[in-house]
């Protein structure tokens, strides 16, 4: 039996989250004991719960000031939110999952399953030390990646560039590693965009500041530091020189 905690100040959003947990028929022991961030820390420390579902609001605070000051931080964790774009980009940096008041029920399950399958792995607090990076607006994002078998911590400067393979991305480092993992590379040009990267191509999403120079024959390619060459999209060359020359 898994154990899920929900810490939320709205009592009728914690009641609702219930009621639909029960209606999906897993395993649960549910408790609803959190309110901000004091009951919400103690709740997590005595109760040591598999699955937390986090309200990011709170009357003396924030989530994120409940994950801080948690001892206990072997669980997954679903955030609960009010459109709030900021922490809603820290949260994607961190790899973590989040879900939008009002709550929708299809949305909701395939968290909660999502979590699920992701409890049977080993469980990693690396992803809540990098969200407390993230959401601190004075200092530089760290992408966090997820493959079967681990969990990546980035800088941003570490990636040169990334290539779409299907439903998949392709991460190319410095260090000349590679990491293929599974989500679009739409997701993390939309992620990434505002942080000095640019989609030169349909597949290809690149870190400007790795760029080497632009090279003219056939038909125009972006040479990397690395030495790596990416092709330029007709489309995309003006938006592209325009932002080389305010670099």
């Amino acid at each position: 039996m898994k154990k899920v905690l929900i810490i939320d100040d709205e009592n009728k959003t914690k009641e609702f989250i219930k009621r639909l947990l029960i209606s999906f028929g897993h395993d649960f022991e549910i408790y609803t004991d959190g309110s901000n961030v004091e009951t919400g820390i103690n709740a997590i420390n005595k109760i040591q719960p598999d699955l937390v579902f986090l309200d990011i609001q709170m009357p003396d605070g924030n989530g994120f000031d409940v994950l801080k000051g948690v001892k206990y931080k072997e669980f997954e964790i679903i955030f609960i939110t009010a459109y709030q774009e900021y922490a809603i980009q820290a949260i994607k940096f961190s790899a973590l999952a989040y879900i939008l008041k009002p709550i929708d029920v299809e949305e909701l399950e395939d968290s909660v399953n999502k979590a699920l399958t992701t409890l049977e792995k080993k469980k990693n607090e690396v992803q809540f030390n990098a969200l407390a990076n993230n959401i601190d607006r004075s200092v530089k994002k760290k992408l966090v990646l997820k493959t079967q078998e681990s969990v990546y911590v980035l800088e941003l400067k570490e990636i040169i560039r990334c290539e779409a393979d299907k439903n998949y991305t392709s991460f190319y480092l410095e260090s000349g590693k590679r990491i293929l993992v599974s989500k679009t590379l739409k997701e993390y040009d939309l992620l990434l965009s505002g942080h000095s990267f640019f989609r030169v191509q349909q597949s290809h999403l690149v870190n400007l500041d790795h760029i080497n120079r632009y090279d003219k024959a056939d038909g125009g390619a972006v040479i990397m530091k690395d030495g790596s060459s990416v092709p330029l999209s007709p489309a995309k060359k003006e938006q592209f020189f325009q932002i080389l020359e305010n670099l």
